[in-house]
């Protein structure tokens, strides 16, 4: 309660500031799970895009010879689809299973189904970021292309990406818990949706009737136009949008808050 002067009676927090609290104490929890409970948690985020790369690397040396990429070198190319890809797909997947993780912690009337999904969320993206950038780091430090000629592009559609993975996350997040199928089935299409978004080969080698449909795929979309903020003379795939890209977004993030709201108590109940 207020009194006349409008400060708060009884020591009562302003409900913003109990929020931040709980996000807080939230994210310092995950943060220790995440980075200290498995002594190779470090290693595998920085190994798994590595070996993607030198697989792809050897694949392509039976395949063909030179660049395949056309205006940017192969290596740096994908280095950034992975990265990106990673940054979707890790923002999908850990809010996947933030709300049965995060069960019991709903007995507290102040943690909400969805904080756990937004912390998790958070978090996945500070520590992509932080491993984007060792690579852009070591790649510099070795003579390799991988620093952004559109440093500010670079930014934007990076935090493009991590915007598309909390939509998603948000969205599977309250599907997966209410019918364990749509986990099984989210969990199987990881490596189909590597190869449908353009991370692996370029697109643009494709024939124009395929492409119409793999373009419908809005990561193909984002992580096109990360890429052409890398490298300039990158050309991208024709139709690529930023448009239909947040338009996705924006989407898929109301329909995750509506789901939020609407099945917050089932939510708690599982």
């Amino acid at each position: 309660m207020h009194d006349g002067k409008g400060s708060l009676k009884g020591g009562a927090r302003p409900s913003f500031a109990v929020t931040c609290s709980v996000w807080y104490a939230m994210f310092m929890r995950e943060a220790i799970s995440r980075t200290m409970a498995d002594r190779m948690g470090w290693f595998w985020m920085l190994a798994e895009p590595m070996a993607f790369t030198l697989i792809m690397v050897e694949i392509r040396s039976f395949i063909a010879s030179g660049r395949l990429v056309p205006g940017a070198p192969f290596i740096p190319w994908m280095i950034v689809g992975l990265m990106g890809f990673f940054l979707v797909r890790e923002g999908m997947m850990r809010s996947l299973g933030a709300i049965n993780a995060n069960q019991a912690l709903f007995a507290y009337r102040q943690v909400q189904p969805i904080d756990p999904v937004l912390v998790r969320n958070f978090l996945e993206g500070m520590l992509r970021t932080l491993v984007f950038m060792l690579f852009i780091v070591g790649a510099m430090m070795l003579d390799v292309e991988l620093f952004p000629d559109h440093v500010l592009w670079a930014i934007f559609g990076w935090l493009s990406l991590w915007a598309m993975g909390l939509g998603l996350g948000l969205v599977v997040s309250v599907l997966g818990t209410l019918v364990s199928e749509v986990a099984i089935l989210i969990r199987m299409i990881n490596l189909p949706l590597l190869i449908l978004s353009g991370v692996v080969f370029p697109l643009n080698h494709l024939p124009h009737w395929m492409l119409e449909y793999l373009m419908l795929n809005p990561i193909v979309h984002g992580l096109e136009m990360l890429r052409h903020a890398f490298f300039d003379t990158y050309r991208v795939v024709h139709g690529t949008s930023m448009t239909y890209f947040w338009l996705w977004t924006l989407a898929s993030m109301a329909l995750g808050l509506i789901l939020h709201v609407r099945f917050r108590d089932r939510l708690k109940a599982q």
